[in-house]
């Protein structure tokens, strides 16, 4: 078992990379947004931290993205879309871990987390600029959320390896 102080850094950490992954590599999308790397710590948080911490890294990290590249009309969604998704990571391979496997209970629970994203900043957008027009970033965020699951369920195998779990 971890101390609270270890894990309350271990999120702070995935915050900070969170962010900083979020905003290294940014691909302007149609609907002023950008499609980035940071899903894949997203995904890193809610499987090895807490849901709590998860949700504070992934959402804070994410969010401060948004405010440092100047997208802060997205903080408030951003923050809680972040969030949710490292929820959904968290819980759905716990679920699913025992039943069928580490590997695709990482992969499903991914997924339900991209889909989670999609679905979310779609709404998000469609109140923004109307929803016909944010139709066009649901393949844009659906590549990210791609992105997200193939360097997340690698980075979570070497988190393995190494014993960097904090849950």
């Amino acid at each position: 078992m971890k101390t609270k102080t270890q894990k309350i850094v271990m999120a702070s950490l995935l915050a900070a990379l969170c962010c900083v992954a979020t905003m290294i590599i940014k691909i302007p999308s149609p609907l002023k947004g950008y499609l980035n790397l940071g899903d894949c710590v997203v995904l890193l948080s809610g499987w090895i931290l807490s849901p709590l911490y998860g949700f504070f890294a992934a959402g804070l990290g994410s969010a401060l993205a948004d405010v440092f590249s100047g997208y802060v009309t997205y903080v408030p969604a951003t923050f809680l879309i972040k969030g949710i998704m490292a929820l959904a990571s968290y819980f759905g391979f716990k679920f699913l871990n025992n039943k069928i496997g580490n590997l695709t209970s990482r992969i499903i629970s991914a997924v339900v987390a991209e889909v989670i994203m999609v679905l979310g900043y779609f709404v998000f957008e469609g109140f923004l600029y109307g929803f016909a027009p944010s139709v066009v970033n649901i393949p844009a965020n659906a590549m990210q959320g791609l992105a997200g699951i193939i360097i997340g369920t690698t980075l979570v195998k070497i988190f393995e390896k190494n014993k960097i779990m904090m849950d």
